[in-house]
């Protein structure tokens, strides 16, 4: 069949499923199947088969695509006006199509300048608008070859926009280069279509690939920088099930080739040989040398510490605890340095403390935090700006690959760094941070050594306590408390593994008995919905429901889904967009779920830049089904507009795992307990869950499954290198 496209009746953005209604050469139909991006007045040519659909009657099921350009001049208008050509409105379309008619598509493609015959059109958008189009016609092209493939359409935009014109030649030449090229294409995508080209089982593209592959898994799903070399054959192994008798030795040999190559590194760490990714090698030696270079070459401040924390103490009418005092005193002497504890211990006392001491010597001083939420909260307590990070370090996009703007060459000019929520902070982040700092210039670590690792590969803030190398202060007795409220009193109960206070007589923490997983999910909307919002004075969004796990009746996704159709359902002139088994509607609750550092955003004070990260929160102010795009203005007041090849960075947040929690504090926190795996529901993320809430904690579920969290001190094991460099390496 073929036939020019009269309207786009529905798109899933994620898989690119379509309805379209479609003028055939004799009569209007509608055709239906997984289609590229497409616009009104674009011609197809599509095979396929005629389908009855009981509501809707016949349909043209469409199996493969080729789209073909429009040929009259109201088709070639719509087509340019269609919103698939950056900076071309329907003013702009119908200005070019007046000026050249049917001959429109072919003098942009090969005569671009004539467009700047038409007022308005400079030849710097003339040849904008050529390019748009050409690389329009490539990706349609590229997007059909790769769904042949079974690809989807998203991860085929991300790999069009890698690759280009040059997809189909890269694919075929070896597709296990998409698992080291392109941001979510796993070992699987690449093997999927391996095995359709005909790449042999045991080929060594494929080996190659599974070898990096396992190393990358458990370094984005675990945390781990290295694998033993053991576990890393027998889980490649599995993942291969090669029908050999040498698989192993297959394996091994590979093993060595990825060392040779350079793609891994392989140690003996306790006599046993260990394999880690060559970037996450770097990256701890790299964090190793930095902090025992600060260390040795770092030299105290001339100052006398006693007298001026006395003054200190003088000024705002406290009193530091020697603990506290103790802390001080190290982070003016050492280069170096972590304050370590619990919620009211008096974390915040000190960082005040430290910047009035080193302002009032004109000493300079920033803060900064992982995420954009845990740099508004010290905002917040210091009462000093303090910034995210990746801010601190201005990302910048500006060459199209992103780079940290202050590094090893480019240092900051601050003579004292304070990071907070170090907890949070991966191996990469935090060699970027270390890396910037000036020589002479000192580093104050501050976080608590109970809450759960970072999401990222790394375990900084765990193996610089373990190394002894670092100055540490710990902190244990307990401040901010008063005497209604319990969250302080209970997270520190829950961390010592004591059951916590649940007589509900407090102003800030209570505990709902539910055991039937359906129970505890009505509960916790009802909560949501109308009991708190009447209780606290607080709006259902401020609320943020905790789930330990992600599947399950009161598991994150059934969480989000229930939460949404009871907080924002569908409703006459509310735009919609499926994105898999998601849908966002305006005005929806979401969450950015991976770094991805080429987004680019605008704020309403008129500053943009680039980069959103994992765990930013942000509600959705237009969907556009058409292009399709999504705008997010985020909590930080970031403004984010994300196209098809970003969709699967979303996910809805009126539910979040407490993994993702981190970093952040909200006004109200429910956690839902369940029962499950016990390397899962511990003693650690319930402590992290309850921590995570500023005014008010709010546990539902049963008494049994809390007690069983209390009791479990499973904690997972992180293969990290950086103990062993720090306790190794040579100052620098």
């Amino acid at each position: 069949m073929k036939g020019t496209v009269l309207e786009v009746i529905f798109r899933n953005a994620d898989n690119g499923y379509c309805v379209l209604y479609m003028q055939g050469d004799a009569l209007p139909f509608t055709a239906v199947g997984v289609f590229p991006p497409v616009t009104e007045g674009e011609t197809l040519e599509m095979e396929g088969n005629w389908v009855k659909n009981v509501r809707f009657g016949e349909q043209f099921s469409a199996t493969s695509v080729k789209v073909l350009p429009p040929t009259s001049t109201e088709a070639i208008f719509k087509y340019l006006s269609g919103g698939l050509f950056k900076g071309v409105g329907e003013v702009t379309a119908y200005a070019i199509v007046e000026k050249f008619g049917a001959k429109t598509l072919d003098v942009i493609e090969h005569q671009p300048a004539r467009l700047a015959e038409i007022k308005g059109i400079s030849l710097k958008k003339a040849l904008a608008i050529q390019e748009s189009m050409l690389s329009l016609k490539e990706m349609q092209d590229t997007i059909v070859y790769l769904q042949n493939y079974g690809v989807s359409l998203n991860l085929a935009v991300k790999i069009f926009k890698a690759y280009g014109k040059s997809t189909a030649k890269i694919v075929e030449s070896n597709p296990y280069k998409l698992v080291d090229d392109i941001e979510g294409v796993g070992f699987l995508t690449a093997d999927k279509i391996a095995a359709q080209i005909g790449v042999a089982p045991d080929s060594r593209f494929r080996i190659a690939a599974a070898v990096v592959h396992v190393l990358k898994e458990a370094a984005n799903k675990n945390g781990d920088t290295y694998l033993p070399e053991n576990k890393l054959v027998a889980e490649v192994d599995s993942l291969l099930r090669l029908d050999a008798l040498d698989a192993e030795t297959l394996i091994k040999d590979m093993v060595e080739d990825c060392e040779v190559t350079g793609k891994i590194v392989r140690l003996d760490k306790d006599g046993e040989t260990v394999d880690m990714l060559a970037g996450n090698y770097v990256c701890e030696k790299s964090i190793a040398t930095y902090v025992r270079a600060m260390l040795a070459n770092t030299a105290s401040l001339p100052l006398d510490a006693d007298e001026e924390i006395a003054l200190y103490e003088k000024l705002n009418k406290i009193k530091l605890h020697s603990s506290q005092a103790e802390a001080v005193r190290s982070c003016l002497m050492k280069g170096v340095n972590i304050i370590t504890g619990g919620p009211g211990t008096g974390k915040t006392t000190i960082v005040k403390c430290i910047i009035h001491l080193l302002r009032s010597r004109n000493y300079t001083v920033c803060l900064c935090a992982p995420t954009g939420r845990a740099a508004k909260r010290l905002t917040e307590t210091t009462g000093v700006e303090a910034k995210t990070i990746h801010r601190l370090l201005d990302l910048d996009f500006s060459d199209g690959k992103g780079k940290f703007m202050f590094n090893e060459s480019t240092k900051l000019d601050e003579d004292v760094i304070i990071v907070d929520e170090v907890s949070m902070c991966d191996d990469y982040v935090f060699n970027a941070l270390i890396k910037a700092i000036k020589f002479g210039g000192r580093l104050i670590m501050v976080g608590d050594k109970d809450q759960l690792p970072s999401v990222g590969a790394g375990n900084v803030l765990a193996d610089m306590i373990a190394s002894g190398i670092v100055p540490v202060s710990y902190l244990t007795q307990i401040y901010r408390q008063s005497d209604d409220s319990l969250i302080v009193e209970n997270a520190h109960r829950i961390n010592a593994g004591k059951m916590p206070v649940l007589n509900n007589r407090s102003r800030d923490f209570f505990f709902d008995n539910k055991s039937d997983p359906e129970d505890i999910l009505l509960t916790v909307t009802d909560m949501v919905t109308r009991r708190i919002p009447a209780y606290a004075a607080v709006k259902p969004m401020d609320i943020q429901v905790l789930c330990p796990m992600k599947k399950g009746v009161i598991g994150v996704e059934n969480m989000n889904d229930t939460l949404q159709n009871a907080l924002n359902p569908a409703a006459r002139g509310k735009t919609e967009l499926k994105v898999g088994l998601r849908t966002f509607r305006t005005g929806d609750k979401v969450m950015h779920t991976v770094n991805n550092y080429d987004l680019q955003w605008t704020d309403e004070e008129g500053g943009a830049g680039a980069g959103v990260f994992n765990g930013d929160i942000g509600r959705i102010e237009q969907i556009d089904p058409v292009v399709p795009s999504m705008t997010v203005l985020f909590d930080d007041g970031k403004r984010v507009k994300y196209m098809q090849g970003d969709f699967d960075d979303l996910t809805l947040a009126y539910a979040i795992s407490v993994h993702k929690s981190q970093g952040s504090e909200f006004p109200v926190v429910i956690i839902a307990l369940m029962s499950g795996n016990y390397m899962i529901l511990t003693r650690n993320l319930l402590y992290t869950a309850v921590t995570r809430a500023k005014e008010m904690a709010v546990l539902v579920g049963s008494s049994d499954n809390l007690e069983k969290m209390v009791k479990n001190n499973y904690t997972a094991k992180r293969y990290s290198m950086l103990e062993v460099f720090l306790r190794t390496a040579q100052a620098g």
